[in-house]
């Protein structure tokens, strides 16, 4: 089993900028996180993963160049950087892990364990 715990939302106005952490635990090892987001009225859709090793990673089109994924290693943690914040940003933002190593990172289905979520507001 694999536990995470998301920190780090908030309200922050346009341009601003937030970061989130995800803190996994556990028996289980992963091999990858990813983050998702939901926005009011639309679809859980994918924003970034990284494996832990060697750390690639992936983008959403929609946050290329303003957010970045990394991660912790000594603390089992991913972190989501994200800059340049604009209203339409906000959502709840999922932590989530991958067991199976996979080349799919784009789907929800693809990963097995998520967070509970933590809410980003950007103000315009």
């Amino acid at each position: 089993q694999v536990q995470l715990i998301e920190s780090g939302g908030g309200l922050v106005q346009a341009g601003g900028s937030l970061r989130l952490s995800c803190a996994a635990s556990g028996r289980t090892s992963t091999s990858a996180m990813g983050w998702f987001r939901q926005g009011p009225g639309k679809e859980r859709e994918f924003v970034a993963r990284i494996r832990w090793s060697p750390g690639y990673t992936n983008y959403a089109d929609s946050v290329k160049g303003r957010f970045t994924i990394s991660t912790d290693n000594a603390k089992n943690t991913v972190n989501l950087q994200m800059n340049s914040l604009n209203p339409e940003d906000t959502a709840v933002y999922y932590c989530a892990a991958q067991i199976t190593p996979t080349r799919t990172y784009g789907s929800a289905s693809s990963y097995d364990a998520w967070g509970q979520g933590t809410q980003v507001t950007v103000s315009s």
